[in-house]
């Protein structure tokens, strides 16, 4: 087996630190992992946060009183995109896993920690960041419906599960109400790998050839992240060489491969259209950071724009948001780095009114669209959005018109004509970032704003009222 590699700092996982993971505890299935019970001299005492049990948001509401421009200092959180990917490569291996710069306490994260524990593998979600995760064993091979219809990203315990245990059976997935987002890259490219996959009672059951799974080339008909970072975790044990061309490009698959490459895999071309993975006979353990959130590093910066104000944002970067920087550029935001933070201001009257296509990353990122449209409300002129990700990602539009923007939407593009002003009202999230869409506008809106159901938006923004209220916004969280 190979020892544990490390890509962020000099630490390893010692036998003693093995027993800190299994001694005591209070929040994981189906055996806790802990801390020490105690700080005594030399020792931290790190909290650890459920990874089960995610606070019930869904009868919580957000209420914000409108008109505050944001002026602060916010920690960019861990990308969300890439730590649930990083999670479910621990499956491929025996030994331990540890990522720091973790999103800890987001509700996707913990409802695949409890994906996870079913098939055996103990978490610890630490307060300071840090999650260690380590799956001796499988104990079985089923993701059931009642875990996996929480999060589509669940179906990225099937890659790792086939390619190690030689069989799985993962429920299709659920998620949120984005339209059409078919497994079918999965599979058929588990299939090239010579997979024998049938899909019975909504299960996907998945056996692998005698020996495993074996190398293959691949050439997905239409870019897909989830799908590149499946069959890229499958490969790394596979027999022979396996070649994935028109791969996913993003950063978080990047930070992925980084990661399995310093848990022994071979892997060459992430980042660019074509991956090649050479498969290893087994992997070992390694510390691997999370790469800062490039949406919620967005969303901030969007907000300056809509609020007006400067933001100052620490644990970030603009590597990844050149596709924004244009845009944002062109409305009358300014964007630069100083000290490795970045500052976003707008202080000289309202933004103008830009145009934007979604697009396969290095383009306009879907998961800053609706975002993008709220800004555009108030714009000086007119926006044009179009959107060519997702068919069913304009579910926010009807809640910013009871707000009074002026947004008419042809098919797959939405025209916003600017106006002088929104009103607060009683709106409703639909998913993650139209849920955050509608907290940007309640920031300027006149009056009361009240965002309910907020479930999605604790999927995928961490402490986001206490962040805001930092800023200067005026926001709380009550029952709904």
């Amino acid at each position: 087996m190979n020892a544990m590699k490390e890509t962020a700092s000099p630490q390893s996982l010692s036998p003693e630190g093995e027993r800190e993971m299994s001694d005591a505890g209070q929040t994981v299935l189906p055996s806790p992992l802990q801390g020490r019970g105690s700080k005594g001299e030399g020792q931290q005492n790190h909290a650890l946060i459920s990874p089960v049990s995610p606070r019930n948001s869904g009868l919580e509401a957000i209420r914000i009183r409108g008109g505050q421009s944001l002026n602060g200092t916010i920690s960019i959180s861990g990308a969300k995109n890439a730590a649930l990917k990083l999670m479910c490569a621990t499956l491929l291996t025996d030994q331990p896993l540890q990522l720091s710069n973790m999103p800890v306490t987001l509700g996707d994260l913990r409802t695949l920690a409890g994906v996870l524990s079913h098939i055996g593998t103990t978490a610890a979600l630490r307060a300071d960041g840090v999650a260690i995760f380590h799956t001796p064993e499988i104990k079985t091979p089923i993701a059931p419906y009642d875990l996996v219809r929480m999060m589509r990203a669940s179906i990225l315990v099937l890659g790792p599960l086939l390619a190690r245990n030689h069989y799985a059976e993962v429920s299709l997935p659920g998620g949120c109400a984005l339209g059409t987002r078919p497994v079918d890259f999965h599979i058929e490219g588990l299939r090239a790998m010579g997979a024998d996959i049938v899909l019975e009672d909504g299960y996907i059951k998945a056996r692998a050839p005698v020996g495993g799974l074996r190398g293959a080339r691949y050439a997905f008909p239409k870019i897909s992240h989830t799908g590149t970072e499946n069959l890229m975790m499958a490969a790394t044990l596979a027999n022979g060489e396996t070649i994935l061309d028109n791969a996913a490009r993003e950063p978080e698959v990047s930070n992925l491969a980084e990661c399995l490459i310093a848990m022994g895999a071979k892997i060459s071309g992430h980042g660019t259209s074509r991956i090649t993975i050479e498969g290893v006979p087994a992997l070992g353990g390694a510390i691997h950071p999370v790469l800062p959130d490039r949406i919620e590093t967005g969303t901030w910066m969007i907000a300056v724009g809509l609020t007006g104000g400067a933001l100052r944002l620490k644990n970030a970067s603009l590597a990844h948001l050149g596709a924004l920087l244009g845009p944002l550029g062109c409305s009358g935001v300014e964007i630069r780095e100083e000290n490795g933070d970045i500052l976003a201001t707008r202080t000289n009257g309202r933004c103008r009114g830009i145009d934007i296509m979604t697009e396969a990353y290095p383009g306009f990122p879907t998961d800053l669209q609706a975002q993008m449209m709220t800004m555009l409300t108030l714009c000086e002129g007119a926006g044009l959005v179009t959107e060519t990700i997702f068919e069913n990602r304009f579910m926010h539009v009807p809640e910013l018109r009871r707000m009074g923007a002026d947004i008419t939407v042809h098919g797959s593009s939405a025209l916003v004509r600017g106006v002088e002003r929104l009103k607060g009202a009683e709106v409703m999230a639909t998913d993650l970032r139209a849920s955050v869409s509608l907290v940007l506008a309640g920031l300027v809106a006149e009056g009361t704003t009240t965002v309910n159901r907020i479930y999605h938006l604790d999927r995928g923004y961490e402490r986001i009222v206490e962040k805001l209220a930092g800023c200067g916004a005026v926001i709380e969280r009550v029952r709904g």
